[in-house]
């Protein structure tokens, strides 16, 4: 595929004119497809872009996660995994034209929806406003990525032909304010090329999330045609442009792997070329919230965390296969186009399944009562997240209680998200943020007690009014009416733990931990694993813990992401380039109860399926 070459003049190189997109001069479809370089490796990034080139698309579109480059205030990194400027670049290479869509706010069921949680966490501030705090940051976070992104537009000769405005900010707000001065921010910063806003095609959406003068388009995964017209109704003489077809989802933990069939959902495609219109496929490869990245939802109810996978059932699957739906896509492109795509890549390798039986480490308390990187700090309550300058992972809290004699309850407000609590070292319950206020039961003697609560932050709200929202102990801890007062707070930054800082939370010997609490893991405890295998040559493969209950995996010393045993994602994906030739090293932190052996398949289990069924609630 060879992309059109750019024009020599500066005005935008993609244009509209009485309803009709435009690029050069002439007419245009935009055929896009969404693929997040933060959610592939990127030694896999030119792999999947070619995947994408040959279901037939003429463009790529990524979001850019702010908090992934940035994760402390004025630390911006661009290198490596992070190295945006090279993905669009790449994409450039294999013939696409780049949309770009720098937020500041993604959602992207990304952790806090892309925004960094130090700022985020700074009380009053308002995310997603004019607030003058929370402006002041993006512009100084835009002073860094603007500039790098205006200098691979299509006016000077690179890829970048739209930028995306905010995300669907009609459905959070109304601040028109905001989006102006979004908007200045890029244009004062150099972009030139077409600037755009994206929301759900409704009445409301639009009403809050479009801005005067700026390309307004819409998101959805059905009844493309009452997008259109809403749409005309509203913007006559503007091009239609899907800028997120919802051809598949994502999934929850403790519900089913979505899917969508394939012919309906290429024909919702079908239906955005008849009314004339451009689209986006969302997404045309997911990737996966590798680490401790992937966000939650909240329902109004309970937090609704995100599978380790993105799967997202796309055309092109999480570890670069073509689908069936991608397949289709691919021919009725290519019907619509006239332009035949590139040859399908040949599927990747895969490793040949194996059993991997388990060596014990330290067991879980004691280990991670020794965990090195962050001392604890002690204080009349418990510290939160935020406070502790701790963006993701878990914090160990521990105060002395006196437990009056008999039986008493142990209770919390504000837990965000889930609690394991032990008294003396001996294990009583989990509770999460809907049943951390009905408590636990505990006996005690009238003495004073080693009362021992771990948090998990199981991922930041990506979308709604909750966007934000502080992990830890934000309220208090009860024994009966009685608050709890004197803590030390432990973080354990898992995601940010050193191959040695790993390591040594592994062993069954800790130096320099508490003389009582230093022992290896018992037969089906909660602790750390540890399983080897040897390779020839690396290649692909998937991850399976059978007996294990819930946790995080590493690759040679790469925090892989999360498992629940509650699925549905059964499987973790493992791309070849965590892998090596000769001998390979798994660790397995288990928070409740271990089994004894690990398995690489040679496929993946992303359980039980369910019809996805759109809905803008």
């Amino acid at each position: 595929m060879t992309r059109p070459a750019p024009s020599t003049i500066t005005a935008p190189i993609l244009a509209f004119r009485d309803g009709e997109l435009l690029r050069d001069g002439a007419p245009h479809r935009v055929l896009s497809g969404s693929v997040h370089y933060f959610r592939v490796h990127p030694e896999l990034w030119r792999d999947r872009l070619e995947r994408l080139a040959a279901l037939g698309l003429n463009t790529v579109d990524t979001y850019i996660a702010w908090n992934f480059h940035q994760r402390r205030p004025g630390d911006a990194d661009f290198s490596g995994w992070r190295d945006v400027e090279r993905f669009i670049a790449l994409a450039g290479e294999l013939g696409f034209d780049v949309i770009v869509r720098p937020g500041p706010y993604i959602c992207a069921e990304w952790d806090n929806g892309g925004l960094p949680s130090w700022l985020t966490g700074v009380p009053g501030l308002r995310p997603r406003s004019s607030d003058d705090r929370y402006m002041t940051a993006v512009e100084e976070w835009f002073d860094e990525l603007i500039p790098r992104l205006a200098a691979l537009q299509a006016s000077r000769g690179g890829p970048v032909v739209a930028v995306q405005l905010e995300n669907e900010f009609g459905s959070y707000g109304d601040d028109a304010a905001y989006l102006r001065r979004l908007r200045d921010a890029l244009v004062d910063r150099g972009i030139t090329e077409l600037l755009y806003t994206a929301d759900g095609p409704t009445e409301l959406m639009l009403d809050g999330g479009t801005v005067p003068g700026v390309l307004a388009t819409a998101t959805f995964g059905s009844r493309a045609r009452e997008a259109f017209e809403l749409l005309r109704s509203r913007r006559d003489g503007e091009p239609f442009l899907c800028a997120e077809y919802w051809n598949g989802w994502f999934d929850h933990w403790g519900e089913r792997h979505h899917v969508r069939e394939p012919g309906g959902s290429v024909g919702v495609i079908d239906e955005i070329l008849e009314v004339g219109g451009s689209v986006s496929i969302y997404m045309a490869h997911g990737g996966t919230n590798f680490g401790l990245w992937s966000g939650a939802n909240h329902d109004g109810r309970v937090l609704q965390p995100t599978v380790t996978s993105y799967d997202s059932d796309a055309p092109v699957s999480e570890h670069g296969a073509i689908t069936e739906k991608g397949r289709m896509l691919r021919q009725r492109l290519e019907a619509f186009t006239g332009v035949v795509p590139p040859a399908i890549p040949e599927e990747r390798p895969v490793l040949a399944a194996r059993r991997l039986p388990t060596a014990v480490g330290a067991a879980l308390l004691p280990a991670l009562r020794a965990a090195g990187g962050h001392e604890a700090s002690a204080a009349v309550a418990p510290a939160s997240f935020e406070e502790l300058g701790l963006d993701a992972g878990l914090v160990l809290y521990e105060a002395m209680p006196i437990l009056p004699r008999g039986t008493s309850t142990i209770s919390m407000r504000g837990l965000h998200d889930r609690a394991q609590v032990w008294v003396d070292g001996r294990f009583v319950g989990v509770v999460d943020t809907a049943s951390a206020q009905a408590g636990l039961e505990v006996t005690g003697h009238g003495e004073r007690a080693r009362l021992e609560v771990l948090v998990e932050n199981q991922g930041r709200i990506n979308y709604g009014p909750l966007l934000g929202q502080g992990k830890g102990i934000l309220g208090v801890v009860q024994v009966d009416r009685r608050i709890v007062q004197g803590w030390r707070s432990r973080p354990i930054a898992l995601d940010e733990w050193s191959r040695s800082e790993l390591e040594a939370a592994t062993a069954p010997t800790i130096a320099g931990s508490d003389a009582d609490g230093v022992e290896p893991v018992e037969p089906g405890a909660a602790g750390f694993f540890t399983a080897t295998f040897e390779v020839e040559s690396a290649a692909d493969t998937f991850l399976a813990l059978p007996g294990f209950a819930k946790g995080f995996v590493w690759v040679n010393g790469f925090l892989l992401g999360r498992y629940w045993e509650i699925g549905p994602q059964v499987t973790l994906y493992v791309p070849s380039p965590l892998l090596r030739a000769g001998v390979n090293t798994v660790i397995v932190l288990e928070l409740e109860r271990s089994g004894e052996v690990l398995e690489l398949r040679e496929a993946p289990e992303l359980g039980p399926e369910e019809e996805y069924i759109e809905s803008f609630d």
